[in-house]
């Protein structure tokens, strides 16, 4: 059995301005996503400033997505008995599935601004999106959040016991197991295949596989949300990666169908 590695959830104290491990996860997050994407950026010809607005546009459409999500997917009754719940963001609670619709509308936004088309740019940024995962997941295991289900075997090597659960068993440190599945290897996979021109809505179809999968699979490990499966044997995260999982590999269908290029040697005129 592994031993948690405490860590203080305040990683920098001023006097009163205290910054968080969560927040500096966002951070991290969204200047790897920047840093990702200005290379990319290089090959299609975009300036710098479409690069920041994308970058900024997509950090608005996480942050309050992500929170909009979370409050109305898992904490609808929290709300309910304290609405002003919904603004302590520094609480943690943020959702993966409200971030995502949260993003793809604010691109529409910034394809209003430059005159892109919608999945030219969804394309374009979902190889970027899985470090800001894996960092995220990062966050949630330095805050002993989201954990694992109960390990039956005390001896398990990945086991260990998270300071925040009140029944103190020996769960799977399902934050690392996500940080691994839907960051770094998802990271890998989409990166080297939007290296090269991909028919539009592949990449982003990639990504809904990609995820879709992992989050399935290693939902099997986390302790689902409020204790309770949503249906049956499935948790609520489980049952939202099912449309995303569909609606990817219909996507990647119709991409090759179509066999629309934005940029390289087989751009459509």
């Amino acid at each position: 059995m592994l031993t948690y590695p405490t860590i203080d959830p305040v990683a920098i104290s001023l006097g009163p301005l205290q910054v968080h491990w969560y927040g500096l996860m966002y951070l991290l997050a969204f200047l790897c996503a920047w840093g990702l994407a200005t290379y990319r950026s290089k090959q299609r010809g975009w300036t710098p400033e479409m690069v920041s607005d994308l970058i900024f546009y997509g950090a608005l459409g996480v942050v309050l997505g992500g929170r909009l999500g979370y409050v109305f997917f898992y904490g609808f009754d929290q709300f309910l008995a304290n609405p002003l719940w919904l603004f302590q963001v520094w609480t943690g609670g943020m959702s993966f599935h409200g971030g995502f619709l949260g993003v793809m509308f604010a691109m529409l936004l910034w394809c209003k601004k430059y005159s892109m088309t919608w999945f030219q740019t969804l394309d374009f940024i979902a190889p970027c999106v899985p470090t800001g995962l894996m960092f995220g997941r990062i966050g949630n295991f330095i805050g002993g959040e989201l954990y694992g289900r109960q390990v039956t075997d005390p001896n398990f090597a990945l086991g260990m016991i998270f300071p925040t659960d009140p029944l103190q068993l020996v769960r799977h440190p399902s934050q690392l197991y996500q940080a691994l599945c839907e960051g770094l290897i998802l990271f890998l996979v989409l990166w080297f295949f939007s290296m090269k021109p991909r028919p539009r809505f592949a990449v982003s179809a990639l990504f809904l596989i990609g995820y879709g999968i992992a989050r399935f699979v290693v939902e099997f490990f986390r302790e689902p949300d409020n204790g309770q499966l949503f249906i049956g044997w499935m948790s609520k995260g489980q049952f939202l990666t099912v449309p995303m999982i569909l609606i990817g590999m219909w996507m990647m269908w119709y991409a090759y169908q179509k066999k629309i290029y934005d940029w390289g040697p087989l751009k459509n005129s």
